[in-house]
């Protein structure tokens, strides 16, 4: 039952290599009327993102996040500065949304506290900067406390302001 095995090392001084295969005239497809050289399939497929990134992006809605209105509404709101913080209350993060359709703006919005010198003002003030951008006729102003605003959802700009980075 013990059989011996051996194995068999041979050296050879170089081996021929493998053949190549060439297709000439072959077609891309089994569709394809014609037949088509390798080169020319080669620079068909190199160039077939040319029309895809030639395009001009499609224009979004100007309600949409990114269109025009909707970002006239956030550069407004932009403007306007917590008092006891020197950072704008979009990038520190009491902006939760905001929603626009058809000249209406609705802002969701926080305050750092429930207890904040400026949570009678502040939807008011708001709702004033909205409503004064062109192209808005109407702007309302959701307070709410829910999820409640913690350091977290400020902007990297305003850590830095803070000197919080």
């Amino acid at each position: 039952m013990n059989e011996e095995r051996k194995i068999v090392v041979e050296e050879v001084e170089s081996v021929a290599a493998p053949p190549k295969v060439r297709v000439e005239g072959a077609p891309v497809d089994a569709h394809a009327e014609k037949s088509v050289s390798v080169a020319e399939s080669f620079e068909r497929k190199r160039d077939y993102l040319e029309g895809f990134l030639a395009q001009k992006p499609v224009a979004e809605s100007a309600d949409a996040p990114g269109g025009e209105l909707y970002e006239a509404v956030v550069a407004a709101l932009k403007d306007i500065y917590d008092p006891e913080i020197p950072v704008n209350i979009y990038d520190l993060g009491l902006i939760y949304g905001v929603d626009v359709s058809e000249g209406h703006a609705t802002v969701t919005m926080t305050l750092t506290t429930p207890h904040c010198p400026v949570a009678e003002s502040m939807p008011g003030e708001v709702e004033l900067r909205v409503s004064t951008v062109p192209g808005i006729a109407t702007a309302d102003v959701n307070l709410v406390w829910d999820p409640p605003w913690d350091p977290a959802k400020m902007t990297d700009e305003a850590r830095l302001e803070l000197g919080m980075l």
